[in-house]
């Protein structure tokens, strides 16, 4: 991974708050289209196969600095190395069973175009964003799904998690996620002891 994206020493840990034990019983995936960063919309519930999604609070502006005190936030930074593991072990995750590998954000799908450009994602970064700009609450999916949530500047932000859906229920929940560049390697691990044997 680039040196750039390199994880601060000393960021606090987060604990398991119990925010995503609802998630672990394996319940359905919220019916709902979701705009992407390949132009199309996708319905998480409506996939073949496991798909491996990632959940990530924001991606920070090229050349503009950690916004303020968010390294005080327990889980709040890694976003981009967090994304750079599912990149570099992308076709590792196919591999092993990841029919679909997305990730989620509250952020814009314009926004996001510009991080799937930069990293060169092979996966398209999905948006669940209100429409109304400001708007405070989550987007329809992360209320569907009840996903554990911050507020950070008057917005709210997804905390950091990843989730193994299969035909449209939620498999397995990775929460709470540190550091956020093994996050990639956990799920693949955990695709490979628990493969899907073949009819």
């Amino acid at each position: 991974m680039d040196a750039r994206f390199a994880l601060p020493e000393a960021l606090p840990v987060p604990h398991d708050d119990g925010a995503a034990d609802h998630l672990r019983v394996g319940p359905p995936v919220a019916d709902l289209e979701l705009p992407s960063t390949s132009g199309y919309h996708v319905n998480l519930a409506r996939l073949d196969g496991r798909t491996v999604l990632f959940i990530y609070p924001r991606t920070g502006e090229p050349g503009k600095p950690v916004p303020a005190n968010w390294d005080l936030i327990p889980g709040a930074h890694g976003c981009t190395p967090q994304t750079c593991s599912f990149r570099d072990l992308h076709a590792d995750l196919r591999k092993a069973g990841a029919a679909h590998v997305f990730g989620l954000s509250t952020q814009t799908a314009e926004y996001q175009r510009e991080v799937a450009d930069r990293l060169h994602l092979p996966f398209a970064i999905l948006s669940d964003r209100e429409e109304e700009e400001g708007a405070e609450r989550l987007g329809k999916f992360g209320q569907a799904m009840n996903l554990p949530w911050f507020e950070y500047g008057g917005k709210c932000l997804y905390k950091r998690m990843a989730l193994v859906l299969k035909e449209g229920k939620v498999e397995q929940v990775f929460y709470p996620v540190f550091p956020p560049d093994r996050n990639a390697g956990d799920v693949l691990a955990w695709l490979k002891a628990n493969a899907v044997q073949s009819q």
